[in-house]
């Protein structure tokens, strides 16, 4: 009887919860902060740097004559510097235009096949690819991206100089089709794995703090609840809100855009799943002592903007230098939107997500488990 009573009681706590937010369904606007911080992070990315490196797949010449006449292994061989193999480097050549005023654009060629150099431009990580055929070189990027454009650009006034066979009469642009190669592909996983962690943190965090707050949870002491019900129940609406949120988005996506979901739906689910249950556990250990609004914002804002900023939601995170990125790889954010966007774009299934669903899980269960220990009620 005692089980049925608490099974009852929890029931009633969702419903209580669910029906708050869709009768009061208010959007959190962050007025000055918000478009502070989001243009402080666009701006290191973007903003122009003295060397401005731009990564480059090289396909392997396949032809049974020499490489030696096709356009871009002569100008690789005779015009690029060699990468030391004592150096650790992983690209092959490099090369630099020097300009003094709108500064040096460096340019890594890396050498592998057609299968990972398409991997990495769905990732965002290079945006052009060169292969040379029998004296042609050709180019392949998506003509929508502006950034593979200027690429382009910048590179083919190069290749051919001097000696080298003119581009003009022996290179050509293959536009890149390819499913996930989009800019609209790239963004639409990380819109909705922001909308997780935004969903998540505001919805939970702020909800209890504001309840915690305006005293509204010192009564919920003299009620025979649990505050594990409670949190749980809190926990159970704002994830079923979370995917409708995502499914709302992913069929506007799929019907406007015409995206595809080239991997395992149910290991997108479960990636999903994992990533609320991640995001959740840390909006109760953050929202679980204070009781000031204000020191709440702040706590939730510590959390939410530097991933959004680093995660590579808008942009690549490779933008970032190299010493960051292995740190940007382990955050929460990071690692939900990577398993999402290979499962969309790469094709991928449970081998290539179980070890960040199983990572996920583990933060938010941990967090949730050390957030409850120390919850208050007033």
């Amino acid at each position: 009887m005692n089980k049925l009573f608490r099974g009852i009681q929890l029931w009633r706590l969702i419903k209580a919860l669910f029906l708050e937010i869709v009768r009061e369904p208010g959007v959190l606007f962050w007025g000055i902060l918000f478009p502070i911080l989001m243009s402080l992070g666009l701006g290191l990315a973007f903003t122009k740097k003295a060397d401005i490196v731009r990564k480059v797949a090289v396909i392997p010449y396949t032809g049974s004559a020499n490489p030696g006449i096709s356009g871009i292994y002569t100008f690789l061989e005779d015009k690029c510097k060699k990468s030391p193999s004592e150096a650790g480097e992983d690209y092959k050549w490099k090369y630099v235009i020097e300009d003094d005023k709108l500064g040096n654009s460096v340019f890594l060629f890396y050498e592998m096949d057609w299968d990972q150099a398409m991997v990495l431009v769905k990732r965002g990580t290079l945006s052009l690819i060169l292969r040379g055929e029998e004296g042609m070189t050709e180019y392949h990027f998506d003509p929508m991206n502006s950034d593979a454009e200027l690429t382009y650009l910048k590179l083919s006034s190069v290749i051919g100089a001097g000696d080298i066979i003119p581009v003009s009469s022996n290179s050509e642009i293959r536009p890149l089709t390819v499913t996930g190669t989009r800019y609209i592909d790239f963004l639409v996983p990380g819109l909705i794995t922001m909308g997780v962690m935004m969903s998540s943190m505001w919805g939970i965090s702020y909800g209890i703090i504001e309840k915690r707050s305006k005293k509204l949870l010192r009564r919920l002491v003299a009620t025979p609840m649990r505050k594990s019900h409670f949190l749980i129940a809190l926990i159970t609406v704002r994830v079923a809100m979370n995917f409708i949120e995502a499914l709302v988005l992913l069929l506007f996506a799929l019907i406007t855009f015409r995206m595809t979901i080239q991997g395992d739906i149910s290991a997108l689910i479960l990636m999903f799943l994992a990533g609320n249950i991640a995001f959740a556990g840390i909006a109760v250990f953050v929202s679980s002592h204070t009781s000031n609004t204000e020191v709440g914002n702040g706590l939730i804002n510590f959390v939410v903007f530097p991933m959004m900023v680093l995660s590579g939601i808008f942009f690549s995170y490779h933008n970032f230098p190299e010493w960051s990125i292995p740190v940007i790889k382990i955050l929460p954010l990071t690692m939900l939107t990577d398993g999402i966007r290979s499962i969309f774009n790469e094709g991928a299934g449970y081998n290539e997500v179980v070890l960040p669903i199983l990572v996920l899980t583990v933060v938010g269960i941990s967090f949730f488990t050390a957030g409850l220990k120390i919850f208050k009620w007033h």
